[in-house]
């Protein structure tokens, strides 16, 4: 494949501890926001519904949609921060997705927020998430350096997601849901006020090939998938025909790349970045991840605002015990990965987490304390703080420079397709019945694919990856 020459950064020192800190505040923070505006909705799902007269299924497919934009759009959004810059593809991000925020504060109807928040706030997210990866990835050119910027990355999206519910409950019962939206709005403008003292190390090259084609065909592969993970409940014959038609537009995606490969153009999606074996394991495990958190976290916020009558405050409240766990576990990451390979704390996440889903299950039965959940949600946090950043590491590690763009939009989109699925598919059992044997048979499917990801991780190459 004929790919564009791209400037280096190699012995680019690494910037100082205060440089570094400057640098990462609107990286983190703009992670942050994006996680937390995955998760936040869960715990406003009855009020919103009471508010915009609609369902807990129509809220569903609100959070579905904005986290399936993100997962469809965010491969081309990494290949536009090499033709327009890393820098002004998160600036441009920043300005679409805080827009999308201020409709919703204002949403006279579903239609409206799904707008704001499903399309601008995801389009947004997939502008301003690759940006961060990238400039992550190339600011901190040594592996210790990295592996600590990624960890504080990586820590304030899992707080993000995990705090989501609190934050977002704090706010909705105070003030109501729409101001957890201008909150977010807020947020953005800080982060663009931040942003200005982060330097894009190497120059956009606006001559760079997109390819529009390679970019349609992913994107409605993507949707059609999810679209028929929704319909199962309601229609088995379009969930099936969904879901073979995205089978074959991804089929039909991944040939056009080859296609293009072959007479040299560059392709949206390199197919060669699936010959590495170590990036692939390491993708898998992101999805799984992040599949888990939203998955659970949907699962639980509806379950106890549905059947327990929960307002948001209170469903908010439960779900400290995993900010707190993946808080704790964020916070010695770097000493973990000094001592132990990132393929033993992807594994350890894993079975941490899933003895947390295990825990969730009996004590949430015929108990009418939430104070039960808390066991389980600790566990997931803890579990989840441990291997995320590894997972990523591991990924945007496993390439240089030149294909930092490309393999940053392809490990998000399938991060986020991750967190999409697993509302999908959580979403789709407990809306047909909310009472506890829906909820148990969702938790019961999410553990299994959090057994999955466990033996995904032990395949991963031993002897690999302990920084420092």
């Amino acid at each position: 494949m004929a790919v564009p020459p791209v400037p280096t950064s190699a012995g680019r020192p690494a910037p100082s501890r205060g440089a570094a800190r400057r640098i990462l505040a609107p990286l983190a923070l703009a992670q942050f926001i994006c996680s937390f505006a995955g998760s936040n909705m869960n715990v406003m799902i009855s009020d919103i519904g009471e508010d915009l007269d609609t369902t807990v299924q129509g809220v569903q497919i609100a959070i579905t949609s904005f986290l399936l934009v993100m997962a469809a759009l965010m491969i081309p959004g990494g290949k536009l921060t090499d033709r327009y810059g890393r820098k002004r593809c998160l600036v441009c991000g920043l300005l679409v997705y805080g827009v999308g925020a201020l409709l919703c504060a204002v949403a006279p109807g579903l239609g409206v927020l799904v707008l704001g928040y499903s399309i601008l706030q995801g389009v947004g997210t997939a502008l301003l998430i690759p940006p961060v990866y990238v400039l992550t990835t190339l600011l901190f050119t040594d592996v210790t350096s990295r592996a600590r910027a990624f960890g504080a990355v990586m820590a304030f999206g899992g707080f993000g997601a995990a705090a989501g519910p609190l934050i977002g409950g704090l706010i909705t019962s105070a003030l109501s849901w729409r101001a957890a939206f201008v909150f977010q709005a807020l947020v953005v403008a800080l982060i663009i006020v931040l942003s200005r003292r982060v330097e894009d190390p190497l120059p956009p090259d606006p001559g760079r090939d997109f390819d529009t084609g390679g970019a349609v065909l992913s994107a409605f592969g993507l949707i059609f998938l999810v679209m028929g993970i929704l319909a199962t409940d309601d229609n088995g014959w379009l969930a099936a025909v969904l879901l073979l038609a995205g089978v074959l537009v991804l089929a039909w995606f991944f040939r056009w790349s080859r296609i293009k490969e072959r007479t040299g153009r560059e392709p949206l999606l390199s197919t060669s970045l699936f010959h590495n074996r170590t990036s692939n394991l390491g993708l898998v495990t992101q999805h799984l991840q992040w599949l888990l958190l939203m998955g659970v976290s949907f699962v639980v916020a509806a379950y106890l605002q549905v059947v327990r009558d929960y307002d948001a405050i209170r469903t908010g409240v439960v779900f400290t015990a995993a900010t707190l766990g993946l808080l704790a576990s964020s916070l010695g990451a770097e000493r973990l990965a000094k001592r132990r390979e990132q393929r033993t704390l992807v594994m350890a996440g894993f079975a941490v987490s899933v003895c947390g889903i295990a825990i969730l299950i009996p004590m949430a039965h015929g108990t009418p304390s939430a104070w039960a959940f808390v066991p389980g949600l600790l566990l997931i946090g803890l579990g989840l703080g441990v291997m995320l950043t590894p997972s990523v590491n591991i990924v945007q590690s496993s390439f240089g420079e030149d294909r930092q763009g490309e393999i940053s939009g392809l490990s998000r989109s399938v991060s986020n397709l991750g967190s999409s699925v697993g509302t999908a598919v959580a979403g789709t059992i407990l809306v047909a019945d909310p009472a506890f044997g829906a909820y148990a048979a969702a938790m019961i499917v999410l553990g299994v694919i959090g057994l999955g990801g466990l033996g995904t991780a032990a395949l991963l190459p031993r002897g690999k990856g302990r920084i420092g």
